[in-house]
């Protein structure tokens, strides 16, 4: 990783926006790992990529959010400016404006139940949005890592994943989410996905509600079932079933989800942390609710 700090984004700006070379320039308290985010002044944030294989990802932001916005219903980040590689730093980087509020890893909303609604809501509108030239299936799988694909691009992870935890899981219980997933394909027209819809993409306003929705890093055109693993990361039963009827997709949808939870669980949890074969609390979700109507 490139050490990216405070002193480096001054002196970026300074020199390529003189007109922002005023501003103050503090880190955020919670830093991504794909890009490094800094406060300039109240009103704006710089994003800089933090490593080679990211940097796609960034200038598909600055293509796409810019069209996005005024068509989805919450918030999302607007670039305003893009910088060039300067004093060391080889990647183009971003000025884009500041969105006010609470990232769901760090408070509570008002309501899960309605924070679910609001979620699927947004998806659907997402889904629902149509631009000439956006990055479709395989054109936007590497910059994506693979999402909006099928989630088997990554069954050699999840076969490699259940090797090394062996007895602290169900591996029986996790195969058949992995067959029920792989079974399935989306047949529809490709839609737009965001791709990471994870506790710390999501900002609720003062009202504890939806306030907007940030890192569209991974985000492309193709099958939706990406977006739905939050079902399990972070909803329990009955704000999962809001999720599901809001969201709107069906069934082999949902198990597709199912299966890029269970990678995305699979690939992350401690095995050393592991001394029970039910695994972690979202391994037991992903085992005893499937949230689909019939099995």
């Amino acid at each position: 990783m490139i050490a990216i700090d405070e002193a480096l984004v001054r002196r970026l700006v300074a020199d390529q926006f003189p007109e922002w070379a005023g501003l103050p320039v503090r880190s955020v308290p919670r830093q991504g790992w794909d890009n490094r985010t800094f406060r300039l002044g109240d009103q704006l944030t710089v994003r800089l990529p933090s490593a080679a294989g990211y940097v796609a990802a960034v200038a598909k932001e600055d293509r796409w959010l810019p069209e996005l916005a005024p068509l989805l219903p919450v918030p999302i980040p607007t670039p305003v400016a893009v910088g060039e590689p300067a004093h060391g730093y080889p990647f183009p980087w971003s000025v884009r404006r500041w969105l006010d509020g609470r990232p769901l890893d760090a408070t509570a909303p008002a309501s899960r139940s309605a924070l679910a609604a609001a979620i699927g809501d947004f998806l659907v509108a997402l889904r629902g949005v149509r631009l000439p030239g956006a990055p479709v299936g395989p054109l936007a799988g590497a910059h994506s890592f693979f999402r909006g694909c099928h989630p088997g691009a990554y069954a050699d992870e999840v076969q490699r994943a259940l090797e090394t935890l062996g007895s602290r899981v169900d591996s029986a219980a996790c195969w058949r989410i992995w067959r029920e997933g792989m079974v399935t394909v989306w047949t529809d027209d490709p839609v737009w996905f965001h791709g990471d819809v994870a506790v710390g993409n999501i900002l609720l306003d003062e009202a504890g509600a939806l306030g907007a929705m940030i890192d569209f890093g991974t985000c492309g055109v193709g099958d939706p079932a990406c977006d739905l693993q939050i079902a399990w990361t972070y909803f329990d039963g009955p704000d999962r079933r809001v999720l599901r009827e809001h969201a709107a997709l069906d069934d082999d949808c949902w198990r597709r989800a199912r299966a890029w939870a269970l990678w995305k669980e699979l690939i992350t949890v401690d095995p050393v942390a592991l001394d029970r074969s039910d695994g972690t609390p979202v391994l037991r979700a992903l085992l005893d609710d499937p949230v689909v109507t019939a099995s």
